[in-house]
């Protein structure tokens, strides 16, 4: 397989940032994305090519690797490894008095290591490597993580079917074992890391598996007591207002809440606090009333 140099891919220098890294990502992953260009083979490779950057420059430690040994980065750092080893082993051998490696024996075990593209007879079985971990973004509104569902995710020009647990909190990752790049030599396939970007647009604040929520009341009904109506994320519930409510005053509704992860069949709270809205436009009478009422509270 060709070199590819990711950051030409991604348009960006190698002394770009994070935050460029990931524009440029974002930027030609949704112009290329498979669900805007169906049956488009060139947008699909092209697609595949852009996650393949995004799982190196994205993570810092890939991105050292990448930038030290170039195409051999994914097993960079193994063959460092065995070469400090193999020098090590050099070094105390002629310190010994014995007969250190010759450039031609030293050559082999590299080949014997790692492969090389003049095979012998000395030459050992390449040593296995698990691989590269992906690192992919999953997109959803709060009202979808309300309940358990199935989610259709494209990751590296893969369609990776799975279900999303009901309670996921924005920000979380978990590990779809398997689901990243192909191991070499025999080796064990890399996982999936999937971090969930929750949007809210609801009136509903999440904290935990706890919902908030602001509630105006009207200031006739806070002071005499009555009864209102409020949504809750799953319907409607009517409450109970006692009289002389206070402003900013709070109820809790048990179970009301967002169901907890892993264990939907519980739920969190819901939490709302009473806005009293003072009237506004108000005839002539009624105002004449509120004089009455002031008179009286000053006797």
């Amino acid at each position: 397989m060709a070199f590819v140099d990711y950051y030409k891919v991604f348009g960006i220098s190698k002394n770009a940032t994070e935050k460029e890294i990931k524009t440029a990502y974002r930027k030609l992953a949704r112009k290329f994305h498979p669900d805007i260009n169906p049956d488009n083979k060139d947008a699909e490779l092209k697609f595949k090519e852009i996650n393949e950057a995004n799982q190196v420059l994205s993570d810092p430690e890939n991105r050292k690797k990448y930038d030290t040994y170039g195409e051999n980065w994914k097993h960079g750092a193994e063959y460092q490894q065995a070469q400090n080893q193999q020098q090590r082993q050099h070094q105390s051998q002629n310190q010994s008095g014995q007969q250190g490696f010759s450039e031609e024996a030293y050559s082999d075990f590299f080949e014997s290591m790692f492969g090389g593209a003049n095979g012998s007879s000395r030459q050992r079985q390449s040593p296995r490597f698990k691989g590269q971990d992906f690192n992919a973004e999953l997109h959803l509104n709060l009202k979808d993580v309300y309940t358990s569902h199935q989610q259709v995710l494209t990751v590296n020009g893969k369609k990776i079917r799975l279900t999303v647990p009901a309670g996921v909190e924005n920000g979380q990752v978990i590990k779809i074992k398997d689901k990243g790049d192909k191991g070499a030599n025999g080796g064990p396939n890399g996982d999936l890391y999937l971090t969930f970007i929750i949007d809210n647009h609801t009136d509903f604040k999440r904290v935990g598996n706890n919902l908030y929520q602001n509630v105006s009341l009207d200031l006739y009904t806070s002071i005499l007591g009555g009864e209102l109506t409020v949504d809750t994320f799953n319907g409607k519930v009517k409450l109970n207002i006692k009289p002389e409510t206070k402003n900013e005053s709070k109820v809790k509704l048990k179970g009301k809440g967002f169901p907890i992860y892993k264990n939907e069949e519980k739920f969190g709270d819901l939490i709302i606090t009473y806005i009293i809205e003072i009237p506004t436009n108000l005839n002539k009478e009624e105002i004449e009333l509120f004089k009455e009422l002031q008179k009286m509270k000053a006797k």
